[in-house]
C-alpha cells in the first residue's frame, strides 16, 4: 500500500518534486495498479502459470555474452562539447 509519504519520499530520491495534485494522481494510478494486481492474483491456479519472455511463441533470440570494453575518455567525449561544466554537458534550454 503506498501512502503520500512513500511517494514523497521515492520523487525526492528520484529527485524530483512533487506538488500536492501529482502526488495525489500519482497515489490515483497505484490504487488502479494495486487493483488490477488484486484481480490478477484471483484467477485460478495463477501461480502454476510460466512467465513468459516475449508475446511471441516462436521467438527465438540468443543472448550475446557480456564482454567488457574499454570505453573513450570522458576527457575525449567532452572535447565534443561546445559547453561542459566538470564532467556534465550543458545544452540550450528548450522549454520555457
Amino acid at each position: 500500500m503506498f501512502t503520500k509519504e512513500i511517494v514523497d519520499d521515492l520523487a525526492d530520491k528520484l529527485l524530483i518534486g512533487l506538488t500536492e495534485e501529482e502526488n495525489k494522481m500519482v497515489l490515483e494510478e497505484f490504487e488502479v495498479i494495486d487493483k488490477t494486481i488484486n484481480t490478477i492474483n484471483q484467477i485460478d491456479k495463477i501461480e502454476e502459470v510460466e512467465p513468459m519472455t516475449h508475446t511471441l511463441d516462436d521467438f527465438e533470440y540468443e543472448l550475446r555474452e557480456d564482454v567488457v570494453e574499454e570505453s573513450v575518455p570522458i576527457e575525449d567525449l567532452l572535447s565534443n562539447c561546445d559547453v561542459h561544466s566538470a564532467r556534465e554537458v550543458e545544452v540550450p534550454k528548450v522549454v520555457g
